[in-house]
């Protein structure tokens, strides 16, 4: 009997043993505990890096922004800011003072600190509405920052009373007598975003932008709205003053003396999309990103330049067909940096002024912020991966000496096993290429098999990128367990804009068999179990698993996050109206026919498949009750299903408390039909 005892205890130890040494991979619950880098600012002379670190509390459900240093070659981080919530570093232009915007006494608004003086900062601004955005004038001598006011009130004062009056007031009704009455996840409440300067020494900010126009308008892509020029005599914004936004997304580029006068217009030719100005080193030419279609949203942004002498505008990028995220000039002003999306990537570019001609600067990266120092020879920039999240890189103007300066989340990092993700290309019936993103389980044993869970990205104009997802985070599900594979079907951006455009007028059709056909070939894997797969998407993600419910049983399981069901009724719901007119080429009353035959919820009564529905009840971009009808024909059908609303979250579940609770909901709905 002893020895049988032993043999059990040693057989335990040895089980308990080989289970200490499993890998662990990413949970749900330390998406939160990372700390999230961004805004890397290099100062004028190169040597230092300004940059924002992250951090949120649980407990509290709210997050904390603050500002550190780093050097450019290398060393341990300093943190410069501690009181209140503080982002957006900006080096003024002689290097020895940082402005940043901070809620320390209350909302947010301008602060400056001298780094080279020492002491505490000093307030610039004391607007009570607030300040969104800021930036110094080229000159050193002023700031320009927007600001959500109410465009009939000419001063401050004006302002806080009507705030404070809709504020103490106990009817909160809402009014509207125009369309893009709300946005994202917001009611306007009849304020206006407007652009306003405020001298750098402090005083009463000016409003440039009067009038019952937004400036910059909601869709001011990846970088400012607004610019000023070298000499800090004119300023230039972005504006939309189309009588219907709901349906126009044709922003305009203005400029306007600094010091007073008349606003002109100088991209009325075109109808497009028109915004984030910047002002050439020697102040001749205004460089900004613009769309040629109107009313389409994920046309190709390409650079133009606009000749302020002579009115003439020409296009930089014209051959590029790629889209342009962000960009800066180089101090010499003969060239440009950009980023552009290239497939799973987000790579650094240059392009010169007067050729055209484009050079690889940084391959194979993801980068999402750019800075380069007033000196010329250095930038800095932000890279992440799906095994690293984001931290800062810094190297010269053409890429070369590339090197990691932070390592933020080591510690956290160095507890977790992550897999790796590969690409897999397919050919589809009409021949053409897709791309998808593959990752193997943690721990992965190729002798086994392992459920698949497919991912369905949102857009439908986006992709999946080689990035640390905060919510769709493929290493949550290889820790799960699961191969996850993540399509990227016409539809998708970083594949060229004709890739691109074959989602519009075709929502259930092409994208529907890009995905079958890559989860076919994925099905094939000696490691994938072809009985035991599941989906999942968000947004048009989430349509294509309604599209899914009603064409085909292949899967076990779908979750549906913010998915559109009733195109008819997400025509008459959502804010931006340009969107479902660009995509089904018309209105529900102009085209009926393509609305009825995309539309999820007319082919309800094919619905078998086990839903999870999600979604957030302040979520304006698809209304909440689109998951509810969803929900009731799931289970008016007896169709396995569970509904989960968030009151306090919109499109996305970004509270920690609430995105800990949707990540292990959703693992459970998953694990409960995919795992034996």
């Amino acid at each position: 009997m002893k020895r049988v005892l032993f043999a059990i205890i040693l057989a335990i130890g040895m089980a308990t043993a080989a289970a200490a040494q499993q890998p662990v991979g990413l949970q749900a619950e330390d998406l939160f505990n990372f700390k999230r880098v961004s805004e890397p600012q290099i100062s004028p002379d190169g040597r230092t890096i300004a940059y924002v670190i992250q951090t949120y509390d649980k407990s509290k459900n709210s997050s904390n922004r603050q500002i550190w240093l780093v050097p450019a070659a290398g060393g341990s981080p300093r943190q410069i800011t501690s009181t209140g919530s503080n982002d957006r570093p900006r080096w003024s232009p002689d290097g020895r003072q940082i402005a940043f915007i901070s809620t320390r006494e209350g909302g947010p608004q301008i602060w400056v600190l001298d780094l080279a003086g020492g002491g505490e900062a000093r307030r610039v601004t004391s607007i009570s509405t607030g300040v969104g955005g800021h930036a110094w004038s080229p000159d050193g001598q002023h700031f320009v920052f927007a600001s959500d006011v109410y465009p009939e009130c000419a001063d401050d004062d004006c302002n806080r009373k009507k705030a404070e009056a809709v504020e103490s007031n106990k009817v909160k009704a809402k009014v509207a007598t125009r369309l893009l009455y709300r946005h994202w996840n917001f009611w306007k409440d009849g304020l206006r975003t407007h652009v306003f300067v405020v001298p750098a020494a402090g005083g009463v900010a000016r409003d440039h932008t009067p009038g019952d126009f937004d400036a910059p308008p909601f869709a001011s892509g990846s970088q400012d709205g607004y610019g000023i020029s070298p000499d800090g005599k004119e300023l230039c914004y972005a504006t939309n003053t189309d009588a219907v936004e709901a349906t126009s997304t044709n922003s305009d580029l203005m400029v306007v003396p600094v010091g007073g006068g008349t606003a002109k217009r100088i991209t009325g030719d075109n109808k497009g999309w028109d915004g984030n100005p910047v002002y050439s080193p020697d102040g001749k030419s205004i460089a900004y990103l613009s769309q040629e279609r109107a009313g389409f949203e994920a046309d190709t942004f390409r650079i133009k330049i606009h000749d302020r002498a002579t009115g003439a505008t020409r296009t930089l990028t014209a051959s590029l067909d790629r889209s342009i995220d962000r960009f800066v000039w180089t101090p010499d002003g003969k060239s440009m940096l950009f980023t552009a999306g290239v497939e799973s990537y987000e790579q650094v570019f240059s392009i010169d002024i007067a050729t055209g001609k484009v050079a690889n600067v940084a391959e194979k990266v993801l980068v999402t912020d750019l800075s380069i120092s007033r000196e010329g020879k250095t930038i800095a920039w932000t890279n992440q991966s799906p095994q690293q999240p984001t931290e800062v890189f810094v190297s010269s103007v053409d890429g070369s000496s590339a090197r990691q300066v932070t390592d933020t989340n080591r510690q956290l990092l160095s507890q977790r096993a992550f897999s790796q993700v590969e690409d897999m290309w397919i050919t589809a019936a009409d021949g053409t290429k897709v791309h998808s993103l593959l990752a193997k389980p943690v721990g992965f044993d190729p002798s086994k098999k392992y459920p698949m869970v497919v991912l369905i990205h949102g857009g439908p104009q986006g992709a999946w990128q080689r990035n640390f997802h905060y919510r769709w985070n493929p290493q949550i599900y290889t820790a799960a367990g699961y191969v996850v594979l993540m399509p990227n079907p016409r539809g998708s951006t970083g594949f060229g804009q004709a890739y691109t455009d074959a989602v519009t007028g075709d929502w259930g059709g092409k994208p529907y068999t890009d995905i079958m056909s890559a989860v076919d070939e994925a099905a094939k894997l000696p490691y994938v179990d072809s009985t035991r797969i599941g989906a999942a998407g968000a947004s048009y993600g989430g349509y294509m698993i309604n599209w899914i419910l009603g064409h085909t049983d292949r899967f076990k399981v779908l979750v549906s996050h913010a998915g559109i069901y009733n195109l008819t009724s997400m025509a008459g719901v959502t804010e931006e109206l340009w969107f479902t007119d660009w995509e089904f080429k018309g209105t529900p009353w102009t085209n009926r026919e393509m609305y009825d035959r995309f539309s999820p919820h007319n082919f309800a009564t094919a619905f078998k498949t086990p839903t999870l529905v999600i979604h957030g009840e302040l979520d304006y971009r698809v209304p909440v009750g689109e998951g509810m009808m969803l929900f009731t024909a799931l289970q008016r059908q007896n169709v396995p299903s569970k509904l989960v609303i968030f009151p306090d979250e919109a499109h996305h579940v970004l509270k920690p408390q609430n995105a800990e609770m949707w990540h292990r909901t959703v693992l459970d709905w998953l694990g409960t039909y995919l795992k034996p």
